[in-house]
């Protein structure tokens, strides 16, 4: 039995209606929430009508599955993406977001890797490519300046070293390369100061003299 968790891809965030499509997998069954209720809380199974047929009584169910407002939400979201306009801008999130990482890869070397499906991307923040050390205060700097900068990113990954773009689905292009391009000169920020002589040492000039081998007199001025 395959059971594909699309709680987090489903609903257009990967491009597709749910991320097992991009694969060509057909699961036996499908678990769904977030996207779902559009911000309000449900969940639900689905799947092959003889596997959740097989489940005894109250076998298959959720805490808020009968909430009457979370179901007229879910309706809603299903209704959003019947004529497929929605995954058509969905797709082309994606691909803003797509070709603005593959830049930052090429620009910055902090950034080890760049992944993702749609509009559902990640980069991967290193100390140097060769040995692919997780940088993890380098997500949280990034994230740091975005915030402050008036756009919020979440730092994920087991190391806490990747920065992880989700944007609403209903986000216009412009917003998006406004959001970006805060995170791009977060990116630039970060590559100057790792190229910035360290304090003290922006001078490594010796001191003049007033001839060959000489110090200045005293009093006197270099």
């Amino acid at each position: 039995m395959l059971v594909a968790d699309e709680i987090q891809t489903g609903f257009g965030r990967t491009g597709t209606l749910f991320a097992c499509e991009q694969a060509g997998i057909a699961p036996d069954l499908m678990t769904l929430a977030k996207g779902l209720g559009g911000g309000l809380p449900i969940a639900a199974v689905v799947g092959r009508a003889d596997i959740m047929d097989a489940a005894v009584e109250g076998g298959v169910g959720g805490t808020y599955g009968g909430n009457p407002v979370a179901c007229a939400a879910a309706l809603a979201v299903l209704k959003a993406f019947r004529d497929g306009t929605l995954l058509d801008h969905a797709r082309a999130l994606g691909k803003i977001i797509e070709r603005r990482m593959a830049d930052w890869l090429k620009r910055f070397p902090c950034v080890g890797d760049a992944r993702g499906l749609g509009p559902m991307r990640a980069i991967e923040f290193v100390r140097d490519r060769s040995s692919r050390e997780p940088w993890r205060e380098a997500a949280g700097q990034v994230a740091k300046y975005c915030w402050e900068h008036g756009v919020l990113v979440l730092t994920a990954g087991t190391y806490a070293n990747v920065i992880r773009l989700l944007p609403p689905l209903v986000i216009t292009r412009e917003q998006l390369e406004e959001g970006l391009g805060v995170m791009e000169a977060g990116l630039q920020e970060l590559e100057s100061g790792r190229r910035a002589p360290p304090p003290g040492k922006e001078n490594n000039r010796p001191a003049r003299t007033t001839g060959p081998g000489r110090s200045p007199a005293k009093g006197g001025s270099a």
